[in-house]
Formats: structure tokens, C-alpha cells, sequence
């Protein structure tokens, strides 16, 4: 594929590197410095999405639990209604309830309380479950929280041997919190080509090198729109009936089922609707 219209912009943008893969095969990369593992911000959202759904699968959660239940040894003294009616599926679609995000980039190194599942729990639950898109970081951290209750182990330690060790990456960095849990919300370390692959791993529908890993079912249910028609279960939804992965400053795996694609960046880009429109334009366009 002649990615050389897309590279001019991708330059200007400040893209490191981009892969694109159709049919199975590889038709076209580029990249502007050597590979090398870097954060991938919020894209990280969407391990946790696939840890929730190996723990789904293996019978550890169910999203339909209520999270007065699930976190009931977190709670506060006076839990409103909202909160009450919130389940595990509302960690994953952003709409929560919560009025504001938190668990940002730029408030975590500050909160004075290092339980940051009590803080999260503590926060006002103002809207009912499911009724206001507010992006934010709780959900997912609850969410990869819960898988590691759950599942005795850190979710590096947990997606490992179900999904790392398949895809040949490399036991990778994940930030933690203060008491050294897994962030699910951000703060994973991929390469490009390690991103690509989880990419198409969800291409592929949870199955790799013929052997299926996570359950169809869940691909679907987890990369098709929720409560909003822009949002899946830490997936964003996108033009050309595509669903990605997508982190600050444009790191990126976009999913093209229709097209059997997947177009993956790694970027340190500050206008990223700019960067997405060159790839819906000069790449998307021409699969």
C-alpha cells in the first residue's frame, strides 16, 4: 500500500510509526525513529476491557453485579441511589454517574489518599447509571481492580499467560497505583507492533494463530456501542463501522472489520482529530 500521501501528514503531526494490515498480511508501515516501548496512555483501557472479558469468561464477575456488592468492604458511610444502582457493566461504557473525571494524568501524583478504590467509591454518583457519557478514569480502574481481586494477581501477571505469552509480547510495564495494583485506566508500555497485534487479535475475534483465546461473543458484545453510539466497553466507536483502542497524543489501533483491517500508530501528536481525519482520509479511504 502506498502510504505516502498519509506519511507527509503524518510527519507534520508528529506520528513515530504507523502499521497497516489487511487480509492477514501486512500491506504497508512507516516509521520516523526506531521501535522502542512507550505509554500508551489510554489505549491501555482497552487491555482492561479484554482482562474484564477473560474474567467473564473464566466465571470470576459477572458484569451484572451490582458494585455495592462487588466493592462492599469500600464503601462509604452514606452511599447515595446512583451509586446503589451501578453495576460492573457501567465501568466499562463511561457513563458511570460521576459529574467530572478523575483518576486523570495530572491528579493522580496529588491525592493525598493512597486508596484510590475508596476515593473512586467516595466521589458523588450525580447522574443514574448509563444516562451521562463523562469520560473518566474510575471505571476502568475499578474494573481492572476487580480482575485482580478476583483473579489473586496483577493484570500483567493475569493477561500474561491468556494473552501476552500468545502474541509474543513480552511481560510489558503497567503504572500502578499507590498500594500497587494495576492501573487499568492508562499507563501500559507497547510497541507499536505489540499494539498492532492486540488489534488483531480483535480482528481475528479473540482468536490467534488458529486457537481461540477470548470468546467471539465478547468481541462483539464489547466493541459494538453502549449507552452511547460513539462509546463500547472502553472501546471508542468511529467512522467506516471501525471501533479502536485510542490514547493520548494519538496512540492508536483502529479495527475495520468490514475492510478485515487494522491501522496502528504510535504518535506524540497534540491535535489528534486532525490526525484521525488523515487516516479515516488517506488510509481508511484506500482499503
Amino acid at each position: 500500500m502506498d502510504l505516502s500521501n498519509f506519511v507527509e501528514k503524518a510527519k507534520e503531526l508528529n506520528v513515530l510509526g504507523v502499521k497497516v494490515s489487511q487480509n492477514g498480511e501486512l500491506i504497508g508501515e512507516w516509521y520516523s525513529e526506531p521501535e522502542c516501548r512507550r505509554n500508551v496512555y489510554s489505549a491501555t483501557k482497552s487491555f482492561t476491557s479484554c482482562a474484564v472479558g477473560f474474567a467473564v469468561q473464566e466465571g470470576l464477575l459477572s458484569l451484572d453485579e451490582k458494585l455495592t456488592e462487588a466493592f462492599a468492604e469500600d464503601l462509604p458511610k452514606e452511599v447515595d441511589e446512583n451509586l446503589k444502582k451501578a453495576t460492573v457493566r457501567d465501568l466499562l461504557t463511561m457513563c458511570l454517574g460521576q459529574e467530572k473525571g478523575n483518576l486523570m494524568g495530572e491528579q493522580r501524583p496529588l491525592y493525598a489518599e493512597d486508596d484510590w478504590v475508596k476515593l473512586s467509591l467516595s466521589l458523588p454518583f450525580v447522574y443514574e447509571p448509563g444516562t451521562h457519557f463523562v469520560y473518566n478514569n474510575v471505571g476502568p480502574y475499578l474494573a481492572g481492580i476487580l480482575v485482580q481481586r478476583r483473579s489473586g494477581c496483577d493484570l500483567v501477571s493475569y493477561l500474561t499467560p491468556r494473552l501476552f505469552k500468545h502474541l509474543g509480547i513480552k511481560r510489558p510495564t503497567w503504572e500502578t497505583d499507590p498500594l500497587g495494583n494495576s492501573f487499568g485506566a492508562g499507563g501500559l508500555f507497547l510497541t507499536l507492533s505489540e499494539l498492532h497485534k492486540f488489534g488483531l487479535f480483535y480482528l481475528n475475534k479473540g482468536k490467534w494463530n488458529g486457537k481461540q483465546l477470548l470468546s467471539e461473543k465478547w468481541i462483539e458484545e464489547s466493541t459494538r456501542a453502549s449507552d452511547v453510539d460513539y462509546y463500547a466497553y472502553l472501546f471508542w466507536r468511529g467512522e467506516y463501522n471501525s471501533y479502536r483502542a485510542d490514547g493520548k497524543y494519538s496512540q492508536l489501533s483502529i479495527i475495520l472489520p468490514d475492510k478485515d483491517a487494522v491501522i496502528s500508530l504510535v504518535s506524540e501528536c497534540r491535535r489528534g482529530e486532525e490526525l484521525q481525519r488523515a487516516v479515516y482520509d488517506l488510509i481508511c479511504s484506500k482499503l
